[in-house]
């Protein structure tokens, strides 16, 4: 064998599963190979002037490279088994909290110290928000933003590649299965493993789908979140961020019964565009620099979807969303709430002489032509619900930019070791349908390292 282990994926997964293979077996031989630029190379052209929007790179900067899809965002870490997946199902709640803490006190020793661990344990808004039919997820959050987590990450590397060979920019094409072990073929040849780790990501989600069908892995479809990410004055949510930074809220709508959650909020953060398959969506950043701060806090609004029989495919269902948004603004569309309530496509001088300001060059235009009347109903439904927490938020001029979407890789069969029924290969992170998050995806990596660190 060229090697003992072949991580496939340099996000958070792949990552830990490094680093913690190489802090308990140093003598091992690791490879790791990711589809995406190094850390130092991935570079987004957007530049808000010569290029305002995404010209469909090769591999996108914001999604691949290391550190994967996580790398840009705001690098928030949420340590519960609440929310971010359902890794607790298969390791166990405690075992589970316990690798996030682990992951947290990796991320203090390579510069992360000093930034602030929230919690939402003793709040006082877990009562307001049942006052007005909302609920607040409990978690404790660790805020890098999205400049520490890139010193974080720079920090990781230099640990990792004078133990681990990296292939950067090298798509693997296929997965074979051989005796003693596996072939990991891409455009730079085949190599062999005794054990593999794939850790693809979101992005990924294709691809882990054709492996699966290739090895015959079972899987069982997931579900798609679709909605909008709003953004308004920092003031806004001030009470809420100060105290717990990010909150996790649930409604559930009193028209259909959907539930609609606010996710990834960025107090005095900017929104940003995302490429995924091709596909440009839009998202959020955050900073822990001052410097960096902008005067708006932006959140996104998603309704979860399920599709299960006759039509399986919840990420295509999201994908033909995103579409309409990019083939009716050129990407994202911003749209005022005011306007939205009133049926008024926005225009570039209403956005102009709105009191906020977005962050983000986005296509003026009218949301209702993109989102289904049902998710739109609910999202419009619960930014009336948080205005009773928050007042301001259902202001008119309230930006409301489409479409979010994120989506979830079908859930892979893997057993409680996170194995495949291929004796030595792991699906691990949020290409396994499993985690949604960077807390939860870098836990998996742990987990499975250790577990090959005593088998092998």
């Amino acid at each position: 064998m060229n090697y003992d282990v072949i991580i496939i994926g340099a996000g958070p997964g792949g990552i830990f599963s490094a680093y913690e293979l190489t802090r308990l077996r140093p003598e091992l031989k690791i490879a790791v190979y990711e589809t995406g630029h190094c850390l130092s190379q991935r570079r987004c052209p957007i530049d808000g002037e010569k290029i305002k929007s995404c010209i469909g790179c090769k591999s996108c900067s914001i999604m691949s490279g290391f550190g994967g899809a996580g790398a840009f965002s705001d690098g928030k870490y949420n340590i519960t088994n609440d929310f971010g997946g359902t890794l607790y199902k298969y390791i166990g709640k405690k075992r589970a909290l316990e690798l996030m803490r682990y992951v947290d006190e990796i991320n203090m020793r390579y510069g992360g110290e000093g930034t602030k661990l929230y919690s939402t344990t003793g709040t006082k808004f877990k009562k307001v928000c049942m006052q007005n039919d909302l609920h607040l997820l409990d978690a404790s959050v660790r805020h890098l933003g999205t400049d520490i987590n890139y010193v974080v990450l720079e920090n990781l590397y230099e640990d990792l590649k004078q133990k681990v060979e990296f292939f950067f920019d090298t798509p693997v094409e296929s997965v074979d299965c051989i005796e003693g072990g596996y072939q990991i073929n891409s455009r730079k040849g085949s190599v062999t493993c005794k054990e593999c780790v794939i850790s693809v990501g979101r992005s990924g989600s294709k691809w882990m789908e054709q492996v699966c069908k290739d090895l015959d892995i079972k899987t069982n479809s997931n579900r798609v979140d679709i909605g909008v990410r709003v953004e308004l004055p920092a003031e806004v949510f001030s009470h809420l961020t100060d105290e717990l930074y990010e909150s996790k809220i649930v409604y559930r709508t009193q028209k259909y019964g959907d539930l609609v959650r606010t996710f990834c909020m960025n107090p005095k953060g900017a929104v940003v565009n995302e490429n995924t398959n091709g596909i440009v969506t839009v998202n959020g950043h955050s900073y822990e620099d001052p410097a960096k701060q902008t005067n708006n806090t932006n959140f996104a609004l998603l309704v979860a979807k399920h599709f299960s029989e006759p039509f399986k495919d919840s990420n295509g269902y999201g994908e033909s969303i995103a579409r309409l948004s990019n083939m009716l603004g050129g990407g994202v569309i911003v749209q005022r709430f005011g306007d939205l309530i009133r049926g008024h496509r926005s225009t570039q001088s209403r956005i102009d002489e709105s009191f906020v300001t977005p962050t983000l060059n986005a296509t003026p235009g009218d949301l209702s032509l993109v989102l289904p009347k049902r998710l739109l109903d609910g999202i419009i439904e619960m930014i009336y619900a948080l205005d009773k927490i928050a007042p301001g938020t259902a202001n008119d001029d309230t930006l409301l930019y489409g479409v979010e979407v994120k989506f979830y890789n079908m859930e892979v069969e893997v057993d409680e070791k996170l194995e495949t029924y291929h004796k030595g290969l792991y699906i691990i992170g949020d290409g396994s349908g499993i985690t949604h998050s960077l807390s939860h995806a870098s836990a998996s990596g742990i987990f499975v390292a250790r577990n090959i660190a005593e088998t092998l």
